[in-house]
């Protein structure tokens, strides 16, 4: 099992050459061993908040989109429940501000499992385990 970030499953998704070959491996080899690939649905809003700032366009309307990324055997979108809500707001260390990205790292702890990402303020956080 392992987490993705919102910017992975993006480029996942699209086969969009901005993913490293470490973490497409990485995504491929859980997927392959029957392990679960983890959304939170802080992407979600992310995602939306993107198409509403015209600094993202998708190929179909969001709902479409997040229902045909749902079909893809072993991705599983994570609601944000309480205890990580409440887990994002008292991360250990110094963090930066980003909810989203509290969430996300708040996630990854939660479920004890490495988080895809490309974004360095994350790789760079001691309290998380990062593949990139």
């Amino acid at each position: 099992m392992i987490v993705i970030d919102t910017h992975v499953l993006l480029w996942w998704v699209s086969g969009d050459k901005s993913l490293s070959a470490k973490a497409g491996r990485t995504i491929k080899k859980c997927l392959t061993d029957g392990g679960e690939v983890i959304v939170s649905s802080i992407t979600v809003w992310e995602i939306a908040m993107l198409i509403e700032k015209n600094r993202l366009v998708l190929s179909m309307d969001i709902e479409s989109w997040v229902n045909e990324v749902a079909q893809i055997e072993g991705v599983r979108f994570m609601p944000v429940n309480n205890e990580i809500a409440m887990k994002s707001a008292a991360l250990p260390g110094e963090f930066h501000k980003d909810p989203a990205d509290r969430i996300i790292v708040a996630t990854a702890r939660k479920l004890a499992v490495s988080l895809v990402t490309a974004d360095g303020k994350i790789i760079d956080y001691e309290h998380v385990k990062t593949i990139w």
